[in-house]
């Protein structure tokens, strides 16, 4: 007996092909589940040039990975579960993102003075670093229980003296973050292995999942504000570039006024300026539009934060966005420079085409009144012409009827033919003269 579930109409039109894709991007990336205390190593690698492929190939050298299958690749995200730690693996557009959450190494407490984190690292050795790509990020996140202090001055000192220490008494900035629900601090300093590192004080009874995202918005925070801040070395080394178009095209403008600069010579420097400026944009557009983007999130997850500072010392969005601010300044001012210069070269080559075209009328003008000089002297020479004409018609006629006189004299006929040539002179221009306008008024009435 059949029992399988009858299938149940559909209540609904037919699907778009994108819809369940579309749908499910909302759980494509889904926050870790982080039980603490936990050290999470973080490495974000530019992946310009680099396929899927080879990344699965790097990923298939960890134990037990091996026949791991490419198409769990395809979807830009894939989390990897072994006794001991997690690895999640995601792809963006330009980079690729490794996170490796794993136990906290014997001694790495609050109660240590920069302590050794990768001594303990579960990837085998140089796993890391044949990771293909180029390092733009490297995180070492340490996630700890511990109990906050009373919102006092006085109570939070007492803790920040241990976190302090915990960073080797480097000058640390830090936040309250949730309102106040847990600590974070972080130094911004690169140290000789490559990474940064920061700290997350959780009080007891902190849920994985609120760890997974608190992790999350912080690694996300650094990775987004150093890819923003790939636009800054392209605005600087742009500078120089754009102050020497700009000066060109002043004196490109300048010339336009002075006619005794040729437009074919102005056009080639316009021309090459143009081509110039296009260039520059068309290679730097995408950098300045993803700044602008990864920007954009940078102030979003520093507003998902929800800071609180502690007394004495920056926090971390303010001191982010004091630092960041200039630079995207910097990087704006620079990509309204670039779009401006080619709007006023386009600009200037409207008037170089209209002073262009003022020059080309001239010249018509004056091609077109030598053209009607020259048909009033083809209409005299075609008058003079027609006389001539009329008269060398006219000649050859009297001399036939000389000739048909001397013939008709020989004949006996009493004639003179000088005499009769001379009195048929006048009728015969006459009549030469009437069929010539003639013919002219049939062909002007043919046309």
């Amino acid at each position: 007996m059949d029992t399988s579930p009858t299938p149940q109409p559909s209540l609904l039109p037919d699907s778009d092909p994108q819809r369940e894709l579309l749908h499910n991007e909302v759980h494509a990336r889904p926050s870790a589940r982080i039980r603490l205390p936990a050290l999470i190593v973080f490495v974000a690698v530019l992946n310009e040039g680099v396929t899927r492929e080879q990344e699965g190939d790097h990923l298939r050298r960890l134990p037990g990975l091996a026949q791991l299958p490419q198409e769990r690749l395809q979807g830009n995200f894939l989390r990897l579960r072994f006794e001991e730690h997690t690895l999640k693996w995601e792809r963006h557009t330009e980079f690729t993102r490794y996170s490796i959450v794993q136990e906290l190494p014997e001694g790495a407490g609050l109660g240590s003075t920069d302590p050794a984190l990768l001594d303990g690292l579960v990837t085998p050795p140089g796993w890391l670093r044949d990771i293909p790509g180029r390092t733009v990020a490297a995180i070492k996140l340490v996630m700890l229980h511990a109990v906050l202090p009373e919102p006092t001055p006085e109570a939070q000192a007492a803790l920040m003296g241990p976190a302090q220490h915990w960073f080797g008494d480097r000058a640390v900035v830090a936040s309250q973050l949730g309102g106040g629900h847990s600590w974070a601090l972080t130094d911004f300093a690169l140290r000789p292995s490559g990474f940064e590192r920061m700290l997350v004080l959780a009080p007891p009874g902190t849920t994985e999942t609120r760890a997974g995202r608190i992790s999350q918005r912080l690694l996300e925070l650094e990775t987004y504000r150093l890819m923003a801040l790939r636009g800054l070395p392209v605005a600087k080394a742009l500078s120089p570039m754009l102050a020497a178009a700009e000066a060109q095209l002043a004196t490109i403008t300048a010339q336009l006024e002075n006619k005794s600069t040729s437009e074919q010579a102005l056009l080639d420097q316009l021309v090459s300026l143009a081509a110039k400026v296009e260039r520059a944009t068309a290679e730097n557009n995408y950098r300045f539009a993803a700044t602008r983007a990864y920007d954009t999130l940078v102030s979003q997850r520093i507003g998902e934060l929800r800071e609180k500072p502690i007394p004495g010392t920056q926090t971390i969005g303010e001191f982010m966005q004091r630092r960041l601010s200039p630079a995207m300044a910097t990087v704006a001012a620079t990509a309204q420079r670039l779009a401006s210069l080619s709007e006023r070269v386009s600009r200037t080559s409207a008037l170089l085409r209209t002073r262009v075209d003022i020059v080309t009328e001239a010249q018509n003008q004056q091609l077109l009144e030598k053209l009607t000089k020259g048909q009033e002297l083809q209409l005299r020479l075609q008058s003079t012409v027609e006389g001539l004409s009329i008269a060398a018609i006219s000649y050859y006629v009297v001399s036939l009827v000389l000739y048909l006189g001397k013939a008709g004299k020989a004949a006996g006929l009493p004639l003179n033919p000088e005499m009769l040539a001379g009195a048929m002179i006048p009728l015969v221009l006459l009549g030469v003269w009437r069929t010539t306008k003639k013919i002219h008024a049939k062909l002007h009435a043919g046309h």
